[in-house]
């Protein structure tokens, strides 16, 4: 049963492409018409166009939706199982703990962009999409994540001096990074990075 394929497939409150979907025997029209019965019946809700998700059983009256975290995450920072993308702009500052600012939209860099710069919607919030400086992979997207935010600390940090070279130093530790992973991107950004990168104390990998 189709259904079952999808429970199987996707588990509950997992974000559900449906260009992404094939099986066995049905056309892309048949399982589109199919999805949207589903969701007639109650068995899928939709989050946005062509997005969709099996909601788990709750026994409060209010059951948990799909986070929008878990759609931007499958749709700009992974293709399958490969990593193609990385938050960035406010979004990583607040993560870090450098600001308090609540960004109004999501910022993201991914391999799936065709533009430098293009904006989007996705359940009516916006979405600001980012080209890639280098293609993006599980071995560089951290130092490309870190050195975009180095690039602009100086608008997105609420601290400064010392207590900002500390939380430097905390993420750089707890995210593995060193300066020799950063050096080799360095060339990609513009000037001002190395007067950031001094004002916060990366040297060589620690917090000066």
């Amino acid at each position: 049963m189709f259904f079952d394929y999808l429970l199987n497939t996707y588990g509950t409150n997992e974000p559900i492409f449906v260009s992404d979907i094939t099986y066995d025997g049905m056309t892309q029209n048949n399982i589109r018409q199919q999805i949207m019965n589903y969701a007639a019946a109650g068995k899928l809700k939709r989050y946005d166009t062509g997005i969709y998700y099996i909601p788990k059983d709750s026994i409060f009256k209010t059951a948990p939706s799909l986070s929008q975290n878990s759609v931007i995450e499958k749709k700009y920072l992974y293709s399958g199982t490969e990593r193609c993308g990385y938050i960035s702009g406010i979004n990583f500052a607040n993560r870090i703990g450098i600001t308090t600012q609540v960004p109004a939209s999501c910022e993201v860099v991914t391999n799936k962009a065709s533009k430098d710069y293009r904006e989007a919607t996705l359940a009516s919030e916006k979405i600001i999409i980012r080209k890639p400086r280098v293609m993006i992979d599980e071995s560089n997207y951290k130092s490309l994540q870190f050195l975009d935010l180095l690039k602009d600390i100086d608008l997105y940090s609420e601290l400064e001096g010392k207590e900002l070279n500390n939380k430097i130093k905390t993420y750089m530790e707890k995210s593995g990074l060193q300066f020799q992973q950063l050096e080799q991107y360095l060339s990609l950004y513009p000037d001002k990075i190395f007067r950031n990168m001094y004002k916060v104390g990366v040297l060589n990998g620690i917090s000066a």
